[in-house]
């Protein structure tokens, strides 16, 4: 589904966390028309902080406490979460497309803030990347028609998108990295080792996991983030971060990108301003691109 010029958005915001949220507060003040894609359980790191002692004017607050307050604020200025998982982002010249499994949105500009992954790569697994080893398993099943593949979950969407492969695919293998049930289908193998890495010559050919391998033709890592390198073709990084200016701008016109995916220090106030920043600057960019 391609949408028309006239559905398309001033600014995409990739995330909801503080960064994000914060983006999308100061976006909307200035009537921009904005679309946020994420989730309403916003980052575990938020939620599971026993006691944020630095946030200014909000002293001993549980991080249970200021996710509650950071969706109060949100609600209060009618700004919606789209509940859509962006798989790539591709730089058309004026605007971008977000594709998001079986839609694309457009949007002018946009801002990541989908924080960062703190798991590191399996061995093999960005060597094999469109070669066999895949982030969204709804997207790419259809190429794996009649074919083995092997999905290793680290959430519980990932047992719904399993399922739903499960009737294109000849046999599917599932490597649960969750705890709790699992609802998979009867045709679906559960193998509950630990992946180690992924193997082929020109293609993946199998998945080597710390008691024994699989032959597989394709390998899905369902995660909640991707690298912001393999999720932007083209974008700058600095070690495992996205290179910035001040402006928060990336080396993509149009693109910018705010909180913990641009570096240290992790704080949930330093992600609320810079979202701030990449917001006011993707506005004045926009007003720019009007007067042109």
């Amino acid at each position: 589904m391609n949408m028309s010029m006239s559905n398309r958005y001033d600014i995409a915001i990739v995330g909801t966390g503080p960064a994000g949220l914060s983006a999308a507060i100061n976006a909307k003040i200035r009537n921009k028309n904005i679309i946020l894609f994420g989730t309403r359980n916003l980052s575990n790191k938020v939620m599971k902080a026993p006691k944020v002692n630095n946030y200014l004017g909000l002293p001993k607050v549980t991080g249970e406490e200021l996710k509650d307050t950071f969706l109060s604020h949100i609600d209060d200025m009618n700004i919606k979460i789209t509940e859509e998982r962006i798989n790539n982002i591709y730089a058309m010249g004026k605007y971008f497309n977000l594709m998001a499994n079986d839609k694309v949105y457009e949007a002018s500009t946009v801002i990541l803030a989908t924080g960062v992954e703190f798991r590191a790569p399996l061995k093999g697994e960005l060597e094999y990347l469109g070669r066999g080893v895949g982030y969204c398993a709804t997207c790419d099943a259809p190429l794996y028609r009649g074919k083995k593949v092997t999905v290793i979950g680290y959430n519980k969407e990932s047992i719904e998108e399993t399922n739903f492969i499960s009737e294109i695919v000849s046999e599917v293998n599932f490597v649960p990295m969750i705890k709790g049930d699992l609802n998979l289908k009867d045709n679906i193998n559960i193998i509950k080792s630990r992946p180690i890495s992924i193997e082929g010559d020109r293609k993946v050919k199998k998945l080597v996991l710390d008691d024994g391998e699989i032959d597989t033709d394709g390998v899905f890592l369902l995660k909640d983030s991707i690298a912001p390198g393999q999720l932007v073709p083209g974008l700058e990084m600095e070690d495992q971060y996205i290179k910035v200016n001040r402006k928060m701008e990336t080396n993509i016109k149009g693109l910018y990108a705010a909180g913990d995916i641009i570096g240290k220090p992790y704080q949930y106030i330093k992600s609320a301003g810079e979202g701030q920043v990449a917001a006011l600057n993707a506005v004045s960019y926009l007003d720019e691109l009007k007067n042109k």
